[in-house]
Formats: C-alpha cells, sequence, structure tokens
C-alpha cells in the first residue's frame, strides 16, 4: 500500500477505508479504551488524530509510542467526532518503527530559540522549524520558477575560486598545505605555487564574476548556492555561510536591475502567500503578529527609488542621533536602512547611485560627476525589519574605466586578465545583483535571527552539525 502523507490526508475530500501513515508521535493521551496520537511526518504543520482501540491486538505497542517515537498506522480515514479537525484515523494494524527514549528534549512545552539551536539535529521536528524550512524549501522552487519563466539560465558558479568579487579580503582559505610545517619559498615566505591548485585559493563570496561570463553568451543567467564571509561578526543578519541568489542580465541598465529586483521580491513573497499559507498563519501568531499586514503592504505598494545623496540628506534632517553617525561618503548602516524603510517612506526602498569608493571596482561609473562626489550605478534594496536585501548594480562594460576601478581598490590586473578581456571582445551594457536568500527568509517568516532560517548554521565558532 502506498503511503499518505499527513497534509493529503488532512485535505481529504472522502473517507478512506485503507490508508498507511508514517511518521513521529507529538503527543500520546491514553484513555482506558482507547489511546490518541498526534502525528506529524514533516509535510505540514498540522498533525493528524490517530485512534488506537485497546482492543486491537497491537494495542499492547502503544506504550512504547512516547513523544518522538517514529511509527506506522494502517487504518481508515474518518469524520472527526471532536472538533478542530475534520478528519482523524482509526487505526487496524500500529507499530513502533523505533523508540524515542525519556530524554528526548522536545516535549509538549516551549522552548527557546537559543536551546533548540544547540539541538540542530532535532529542531526540524519543531512547529516553528518545521514551518521555517518548509517555506524555505518552497521558496528555493519559486527562486527557480521565476528565473526559468523569464528565459534565464540556471549556472552553476565555482565555489573554490583564486578571485575576491567584493574587493573585502574577508574569504575563507583553501589549502592542501601543512599548517605544522608548510613549505617556503626561499625568503621564508609560504610556497603557494606548491599548494593543490598552484596558488592561493578561497571559498567563494560571490558567483557573480563567473556569472557574467555566461551572462555575455547566453544573455540572462541566475546562480544559486553558497557563499561565504570570514567575517568576526555576531549580528542576528550575518553567517558565515549563507545562500544567494545573483542573476546576470546582458543590454540591462541600472532602471532594469531595479525592475528585475523588485519584481523577483514580489514575486517570492506572492508565492509563499499562496502555497505557504498555514506556516505563514503561524509565523503571524507566534513570531511576528504585524508579518502578514507587512507582506501585503510590500505587494501591494510600488517601492520608493531614492538616490543615496538624497538618502543622506533624509538620515541628517530626521533629527535622530545616530549610533554610527551619517555623512556623504559613508555606508549605509542597518539602523539608516531601518529608518528609511520603517519609519520615513514605511514601504521597501531602492537606494541608488552611491559614492565610487565604496563600492566594488566592477560597478559603472556614472559620467559627469564632481571628482569628489563621483558615484556608481549602485543599488541596494532595502525592506522594513531587515534592511539590505538585495545589493547590485551595472557593471563597468568599458575596459578603461573597469581598469581604473581596479586601481582605486588596488586589485592586480593580472589576478582578473580574464574579467578584462569579456570587454575586450563583445562588451555589452550589463547589470545584476545577489539577494541574501536567508534574509528573504527572514523577511518572508519574521524570524529575526538568520541563525534560524538556515539548517545548519556557521558563525564565528560555531560549527557543531
Amino acid at each position: 500500500m502506498p503511503r499518505t502523507l499527513v497534509k493529503d490526508a488532512l485535505n481529504a475530500t472522502a473517507p478512506n477505508d485503507a490508508i498507511l501513515l508514517q511518521g513521529w508521535v507529538r503527543t500520546r493521551r491514553d484513555a482506558k479504551a482507547f489511546s490518541f496520537i498526534e502525528l506529524n511526518d514533516g509535510s505540514s504543520l498540522k498533525g493528524l488524530q490517530i485512534i488506537v482501540d485497546a482492543s486491537l491486538p497491537d494495542y499492547v505497542h502503544v506504550t512504547r509510542a512516547n513523544t518522538g517515537a517514529s511509527v506506522e498506522v494502517h487504518g481508515k480515514l474518518v469524520e472527526s467526532k471532536g472538533g478542530g479537525q475534520k478528519w482523524e484515523v482509526v487505526a487496524t494494524k500500529f507499530t513502533v518503527l523505533g523508540e524515542a527514549d525519556a530524554t528526548y528534549p522536545l516535549q509538549k512545552k516551549g522552548h527557546t530559540l537559543e536551546f533548540l539551536r544547540e539541538i540542530a539535529h532535532l529542531r526540524p521536528r519543531s512547529n516553528l522549524f518545521g514551518a521555517v524550512f518548509r517555506v524555505r524549501s518552497r521558496l528555493a522552487y519559486a527562486v527557480h520558477q521565476f528565473f526559468q519563466e523569464r528565459g534565464f539560465h540556471y549556472v552553476h558558479t565555482p565555489i573554490i575560486t583564486a578571485s575576491d568579487a567584493e574587493g573585502a579580503g574577508n574569504m575563507f582559505r583553501v589549502t592542501t598545505l601543512d599548517p605544522a610545517n608548510p613549505p617556503k619559498t626561499p625568503d621564508g615566505a609560504v610556497d603557494c605555487a606548491q599548494d593543490f591548485f598552484g596558488k592561493k585559493t578561497f571559498l567563494t563570496v560571490s558567483g557573480q564574476l563567473e556569472g557574467e561570463i555566461f551572462a555575455t553568451a547566453l544573455s540572462s543567467i541566475y546562480t544559486f548556492g553558497p557563499t561565504f564571509r570570514a567575517e568576526n561578526s555576531h549580528t542576528s543578519r550575518h553567517a558565515a555561510e549563507f545562500w544567494m541568489i545573483e542573476p546576470e542580465v546582458a543590454f540591462c541598465d541600472l532602471n532594469g536591475d531595479m525592475d528585475l529586483a523588485e519584481a523577483f521580491v514580489k514575486h517570492l513573497i506572492r508565492d509563499a502567500k499562496e502555497h505557504c499559507a498555514a506556516d505563514l498563519e503561524f509565523f503571524s501568531k507566534f513570531v511576528d503578529k504585524e508579518l502578514l499586514a507587512r507582506l501585503d503592504f510590500v505587494l501591494d505598494k510600488p517601492f520608493v527609488r531614492c538616490s543615496y545623496t538624497e538618502a543622506v540628506e533624509i538620515l541628517t534632517k530626521s533629527g535622530k542621533t545616530w549610533e554610527h553617525p551619517i555623512s556623504w561618503g559613508a555606508n549605509l548602516q542597518a539602523e539608516h536602512e531601518r529608518y528609511l524603510t520603517e519609519e520615513h517612506f514605511k514601504c521597501p526602498v531602492t537606494v541608488y547611485n552611491y559614492p565610487r569608493a565604496i563600492k566594488a571596482f566592477y560597478m559603472r561609473k556614472n559620467d559627469g560627476e564632481a571628482p569628489d562626489r563621483q558615484t556608481v550605478a549602485a543599488m541596494d534594496l532595502l525592506v522594513p525589519g531587515i534592511g539590505e536585501i538585495i545589493g547590485g548594480s551595472q557593471r563597468e562594460e568599458r575596459l578603461d574605466l573597469l581598469k581604473e576601478g581596479m586601481a582605486l581598490h588596488h586589485l592586480d590586473e593580472k589576478a582578473y586578465w580574464w574579467y578584462l578581456d569579456l570587454r575586450r571582445y563583445g562588451s555589452v551594457p550589463h547589470a545584476g545583483f545577489g539577494l541574501g536568500f536567508e534574509r528573504m527568509l527572514m523577511f518572508v517568516t519574521g524570524v529575526a535571527n538568520i541563525r534560524d532560517v538556515i539548517p545548519f548554521a556557521r558563525t564565528p565558532g560555531t560549527a557543531e552539525f
């Protein structure tokens, strides 16, 4: 007999005289003549009630079905006689597949997020994290759906790289050299020529540069994979390993890039509301009571577009005392981004045309500006509750100005010879962005810490699972 998922049993349109269910016991309540078991298999937030009659030959096994145990149930799907549920299952055969002893930590009581992070191997069985990871799975599908329906090609860019796309230097080193006794050059430095790849290599911070290679051949591409930052940051928005979605579009300018980013964010929210309604309702009750209203607001309102210069003026005139003082040429911090979205504009905001000195070397220089106020065609999409969720730009397609940008950021042209070649052989205007998948999940679920929207968090000092 084929297995029926709990979600399909709950959504059944008619009784069923023969049904097979397999899952884990959430709760068990014993009466004199029968036991009630709530069964959940992860397919839905809600579990299904199983009734095991004491006259059943298998009833002897019920005492082994403690919370956390895995069980198999053959039975009949019937209309429930109790309130709050449409269907229940009357067991005809009951088997305990795997017992859970009394130390099982996920008992029917409240648990702190900090405690649940310590048992990341079990926390997906909780209501909260089951909901989080169902939404994560659905939105991953929605990412591919969005781009595939628009003619984009999915490209797998390398995880190991010799290039620093951001120019920031906060990268994890990849090496096979013996750290206790590495080979040395005559001048005493580590001889990277003897390493596995014959040079210094790192875990990637972005697939963008390689993505540009394929955009200049296939026109529209996207990447979706893990990226890594070796920042010693303990904030709720940062992780050392996270997932990025990075589209790259040939024959596209900054305005087209901003249009794509806005459509993408709205698509993901719309998809979550359509396919994860029960989980979002759960989040709105127990995580963030304003969640559903905020998601609707984002869907219903056009995103505001504001230049960096205008944003600095707004922040300067706000009357606020900032932890990080703001002036033209400084990076916008989370407190600035959240003020713009939550207090001033009260909606998502796309800030564009940032100072050239604080942005990456590959961003297109805007023409006709004073030397002390040079900007690039960059944009950041900011959302309430999170701040920056997307960062992107039109790329510099002009060889001479790309070299100028590399010099400004003290980068060696020889290390980027192939990237410069893209400007020598059929260069075109092109643009793209990166969306941090975990930050998008934080926005859609209302969960406030990035550690709680990724299966196994990698943060400074933490790589337990």
